[in-house]
């Protein structure tokens, strides 16, 4: 029998953030990026459950949690989701990041390192980390740019944002499309101005993300990190990591696209588990 899915509204750090929790025994918490909701892990959350306590939030202004004028930075992310374990009464968690997720999850090992168990990086740039200039030789994602300029991307988008999330959703799986429940949540959940200048929040606060990520950077990954890459990004996040980390192992996922747990879960559990065991 699957381990039920319970979707709780939980406070903290002063904002109201959308949490599933399924499942029992040591807690990993997974956190998304964009477009996506809770549910990006929806595949993944049942086989986890089975071994551990598994905490899926909505990051602020994304999903169902709220949105706010401001807090899209990495460091106040952390902040929420520090504040997230301790009304959940969880002392230590596995940590997995996915794209927007692996930038907070990076700096929540680094600034609280008694919180997170074992860290899980995955399909993003880690801010300006030494590591990605290859990747970036040809200049960041066309997105990056558009995302970031105050007030533009919401009122182009407003109106066709099926036709933009599903740019995403679709290059995210190299063609092979996500879920339909994952995508009619993601269509749900980000249409209107307001759901969108939440998202595109987080491009904006890229500097100061980055800022915080590297003042934290002299400090070390001191738990084991494991690295997933796939078509996107495929090694960087190893390469900007391993500098910073004592116990460090990387993978690649071959043939998958962008957003792993929707693509390729099969094989993504089966790194998880014994990673995470």
């Amino acid at each position: 029998m699957s381990t039920p899915t319970e979707v709780r509204t939980v406070a903290a750090n002063g904002v109201s953030l959308n949490v599933a929790v399924a499942g029992s025994g040591p807690a990993v918490l997974l956190l998304h990026g964009f477009p996506h909701t809770w549910t990006v892990w929806s595949d993944m959350i049942p086989r986890l459950a089975g071994s551990h306590t598994v905490i899926a939030p909505d990051l602020r202004g994304l999903g169902d949690s709220e949105r706010t004028a401001g807090g899209y930075d990495a460091a106040t992310t952390v902040a929420d989701l520090v504040a997230l374990l301790d009304a959940l009464a969880v002392a230590q968690a596995d940590v997995v990041g996915l794209d927007l997720g692996t930038p907070v999850a990076t700096l929540l090992a680094l600034t609280s390192p008694d919180r997170v168990r074992r860290l899980v990086a995955m399909e993003a740039l880690v801010g300006a980390l030494p590591g990605a200039e290859e990747f970036l030789r040809d200049g960041a994602p066309w997105w990056f740019g558009f995302h970031a300029v105050p007030g533009l991307a919401e009122r182009v988008v407003a109106g066709n944002e099926a036709a933009y999330l599903d740019f995403f959703l679709d290059s995210g799986t190299r063609g092979r499309g996500v879920g339909d429940a994952f995508r009619a949540e993601v269509h749900r959940t980000y249409r209107g101005a307001e759901p969108l200048r939440s998202a595109f929040e987080y491009y904006r606060a890229f500097p100061a993300s980055a800022a915080q990520i590297a003042d934290a950077a002299p400090g070390r990954l001191t738990m084991p990190v494991m690295t997933v890459g796939a078509a996107s990004v495929g090694d960087v996040t190893f390469r900007q990591l391993a500098p910073l980390a004592d116990d460090i192992v990387g993978r690649v996922i071959a043939d998958c696209g962008h957003i792993i747990p929707q693509d390729r879960p099969d094989e993504l559990v089966s790194l998880l588990l014994p990673f995470l065991a």
